[in-house]
């Protein structure tokens, strides 16, 4: 679901998925390697040249498709508000990613997608007969769990939707699920073909597929607004026309993008044809080898149910609910998506080498460095994110029918969701260390104090403070269960790989520490003396972010230059050696 609101809220839980974050890429060929010398045989320079190539498609595709994907949020943020319709949109949309995980969405990255690569390399076929009776047993399941999906979706929405709310409210999420449920089937469907596709050293479909999902949305909000204006309504004023353009749209997106990939499947040589000899798929073997991954994702959505119902019940106090925490987690999943994403994925190929040939003091010097990287780059995102709050809330959001009030309401969101930023992307590296060994069971076995320790506190918060601070609550949750996630991990990786260099990540948060306080200060100092109040314009909130981000940021670089930050002098040492060229 590219457009990032299933993604966003059930990575707050941990993530169903969370050996990848977009897609899943398949590649026999290293990354980031230097060149061939001329003499290299030319099958290694084509190969060379093939993996920089798919490097770039897939950089380019990921930025269009973020960008879109947020653009997409944005204008359904402006169609539907923040208010009681905004949220049963954004609960109806849960749903189908949330049964899509339970029967794919881990296994696929962790079992199904390795297993394809081996058959490919060791069958006669290359895994072509194998593929074809995965993708037939695929369609059967993911059709009977979309159908079975839509007859339980009043289930579904018991779960999820607060009965404390209205009975119109119910109605609605009901109405939209049953439309939006599908999508089980075709977003399955498109991540089984991205695998066959990913395995076939074919990047681009898979990459670029999703901006047509993304297309398809934004044009049914512009639609919707054209049509029926962009204002707050109440969910008994929800017509049957507005029901089926909003949540019918949604599902064609996913349509779409799941047809736009059929093409490439020809292209790459493979012929889809329906085999019902399953038992050649080792069933046995894929059942015990996602059983620890399915154990991982059964918890994280029962986390998501909590959170989901304890903020419809906020929303239906009239304070922020499930569609302003899920725009402010996508804020914070874009800065972990781009900079987090990208040195995990440097780092995992090297992690798991290390694993493999049994160099446990590399790995672990690569996790240290990894974990003062991510910590030291994130750092003043999230002082940006917390300091600049109210201008990118009321900048990014306050538009259509989203109010000032909701954009008032988003702020203590993202200033919380802040704080979250680095917990989550070390503990997500973290993670990532124990896939590298591979191990998915120890990261199951984690899960379940965290995710159990995130309820309570989520739950706790609720119980003693006002609906108001309730989304604010969740997003604090998340950011504790992050440290115990860190800290549990860390210490079981220690026993594994020995030493990570606890001495210099304690060193290097310290001087982040002051660097990300002095930039606080100043940037604050800054914001306040520019023209605006608590509800500034959109040219007061544009002046806000840029005089304050480049303050923020110039403080910051400046600070770490002087604490000498060793992870951010050597990139400002490599952008200077550049420039003078």
């Amino acid at each position: 679901m590219s457009g990032g609101l299933y993604r966003s809220a059930n990575a707050a839980q941990g993530g169903g998925r969370p050996p990848g974050d977009d897609a899943t890429f398949i590649s026999a060929e290293p990354l980031n390697q230097p060149a061939m010398e001329s003499t290299a045989p030319p099958q290694e320079v084509v190969a060379e040249t093939s993996a920089a190539t798919n490097s770039a498609v897939m950089a380019i595709g990921s930025l269009v498709s973020r960008g879109t994907g947020f653009l997409r949020t944005l204008v359904l943020t402006a169609a539907l508000g923040g208010a009681l319709v905004g949220d049963a949109y954004t609960t109806a949309q849960i749903f189908p990613g949330m049964v899509y995980e339970f029967l794919l969405g881990g296994i696929l990255t962790s079992v199904l997608v390795p297993v394809l690569v081996r058959r490919r390399k060791t069958d006669d076929d290359r895994g072509q007969a194998y593929a074809q009776r995965l993708l037939t047993l695929a369609v059967i399941a993911l059709a009977v769990a979309a159908v079975l999906a839509v007859a339980m979706a009043p289930v579904l929405t018991w779960l999820y939707a607060s009965d404390q709310q209205t009975g119109e409210y119910r109605g609605l999420v009901n109405a939209l699920s049953r439309l939006m449920l599908p999508m089980i089937f075709f977003t399955g469907l498109s991540a089984l073909i991205s695998a066959v596709l990913n395995t076939r050293g074919h990047f681009a479909a898979p990459m670029w597929a999703p901006i047509l999902n993304n297309i398809v949305v934004i044009a049914t909000g512009g639609l919707y607004i054209a049509i029926f204006g962009a204002k707050i309504v109440e969910p008994n004023e929800m017509t049957l026309g507005r029901v089926l353009l909003i949540g019918g749209g949604t599902l064609l997106g996913v349509a779409i993008q799941a047809a736009g990939l059929l093409p490439a499947l020809r292209k790459v040589g493979f012929r889809w044809r329906f085999r019902f000899d399953f038992g050649k798929l080792g069933l046995a073997e894929l059942g015990r080898l996602g059983a620890w991954m399915f154990c991982y994702v059964a918890v994280s959505q029962l986390g998501l149910v909590v959170v989901f119902n304890l903020l419809s019940r906020a929303s239906g106090e009239k304070a922020a609910g499930p569609l302003i925490y899920n725009n402010v987690f996508l804020l914070l999943m874009m800065a972990h998506g781009i900079i987090a994403v990208s040195i995990i994925t440097a780092l995992m190929p090297r992690m798991s080498a290390a694993a493999a040939d049994g160099r446990y003091a590399d790995l672990a010097a690569d996790l240290s460095r990894g974990t003062r990287t991510v910590t030291a780059v994130l750092a003043p995102i999230g002082v940006c994110y917390a300091v600049l709050a109210t201008p990118v809330a009321f900048a990014l959001f306050q538009h259509g029918a989203f109010t000032e009030q909701n954009a008032r309401d988003t702020v203590p969101v993202l200033v919380v969701a802040a704080v979250a930023l680095v917990p989550f992307a070390i503990s997500q590296l973290f993670t990532f260390a124990f896939y590298a060994l591979p191990d998915t069971r120890t990261p199951a076995l984690v899960n379940i104090p965290v995710v159990g320790l995130r309820v309570a506190v989520q739950i706790g918060l609720f119980s003693l403070f006002a609906a108001s601070f309730a989304a604010a609550g969740m997003m604090l949750g998340n950011a504790v269960s992050y440290v115990a996630a860190a800290v549990i991990s860390a210490w079981l990786l220690r026993g594994r790989v020995g030493r990570i260099g606890m001495g210099q990540i304690a060193g290097t948060f310290v001087r982040v520490a002051v660097a990300a306080a002095g930039a606080t200060v100043l940037g604050l100092l800054v914001v306040k003396l520019l023209p605006g109040d608590d509800a500034p314009t959109l040219v007061q909130s544009a002046v806000q972010i840029v005089v304050g981000g480049a303050v923020i940021g110039g403080t910051y670089l400046g600070l770490a230059m002087v604490l000498r930050i060793r992870e951010i002098t050597e990139v400002i040492g490599m952008v200077r050696s550049r420039l003078g060229r």
